[in-house]
């Protein structure tokens, strides 16, 4: 279709050209080799009373300077109740990602790759901080499915998504209200309130969408951060993966308002932009992580 065309020389255009904008340094290069753990369970109304899904995830992160970033997982079963779909080691992510920012004030990442939820594409995050307490946000992408789950499927890049909304931060209690609304993976459109408590290391909130699909739904996440949460400045740094999610949805529902990731440690409490360039929100508390050079973790 005439328009995809355009939307991926756009962005092509884009990597190419934007780099007259400041483009921030504060991640030295460095390759991150991790490891973490996905759990999936669904309850059942005959039979077993629930099933589960146990996955190893790791992964590695090439940061190339610049803001350039190369990243990629692997899936590796290691429990499985869901079936001969899911039992296969198999490539999850390979995403290369590229960063900019406006003197702090908007901030633009633009991804291509390999996504999560078995998508493939280019991707295009913003966010606009307007001041403390406020900030409004979009993201939108071009995407096809690709799986090696079973053997390699693929479909062509034209599923167009899109999501915008506004985020407000209440710093003296650490609390952030979150709406968005869009078109989704799988053609659906619909919105989403959300609260998010952010503690030391830790973020919980809960959710109320509708769609019109899936209509009334919700439920809650918990997001947290892994220790140790010292790390030694290392050319090449092992650790376990940054973050654990959990998210709980009443209706349980599989192909309502899914969203794909760019990054194999995506989460709500840390965003999509590096903290040491967007002061807002959480990011404004403590980091979680610090780097001491020559110093060991705890």
């Amino acid at each position: 279709m005439e328009w995809n065309k355009k939307i991926i020389l756009l962005a092509a255009g884009m990597l190419v050209g934007m780099p007259a904008l400041r483009s921030q340094e504060m991640v030295k290069p460095k390759v991150e080799i991790f490891a973490g753990a996905e759990l999936h369970y669904q309850d059942l109304f005959y039979g077993k009373i629930y099933e589960v899904l146990v996955n190893l995830t790791p992964g590695v992160k090439w940061n190339m300077g610049r803001q350039w970033k190369l990243a990629g997982q692997a899936i590796v079963p290691v429990y499985n109740d869901y079936g001969g779909r899911y039992k296969k080691v198999r490539l999850n992510m390979a995403v290369l990602s590229k960063e900019w920012d406006w003197n702090g004030s908007q901030f633009l990442k633009i991804s291509g790759g390999l996504f999560g939820r078995e998508r493939y594409g280019l991707d295009l995050k913003w966010m606009y901080p307007v001041n403390r307490w406020l900030a409004i946000d979009a993201q939108a992408g071009i995407t096809g499915f690709c799986s090696m789950a079973v053997d390699w499927e693929c479909s062509k890049m034209e599923r167009v998504t899109g999501q915008a909304g506004m985020n407000v931060y209440l710093e003296k209690v650490n609390t952030e209200f979150r709406l968005h609304g869009g078109r989704y993976i799988y053609e659906d459109y619909g919105v989403m309130a959300e609260v998010m408590r952010h503690f030391r290391h830790c973020t919980v909130g809960v959710y109320a969408q509708y769609s019109d699909k899936g209509k009334e739904n919700g439920g809650f996440k918990v997001v947290m951060m892994i220790p140790p949460y010292k790390r030694k400045a290392r050319k090449v740094q092992v650790r376990p993966a940054s973050n654990f999610r959990l998210t709980y949805d009443i209706m349980a529902l599989v192909y309502d308002m899914k969203m794909y990731t760019t990054d194999p440690e995506e989460n709500e409490r840390e965003g999509h932009f590096d903290r040491s360039c967007l002061q807002w929100g959480a990011n404004r508390m403590s980091p979680d992580f610090s780097v001491k050079e020559g110093g060991g973790g705890e």
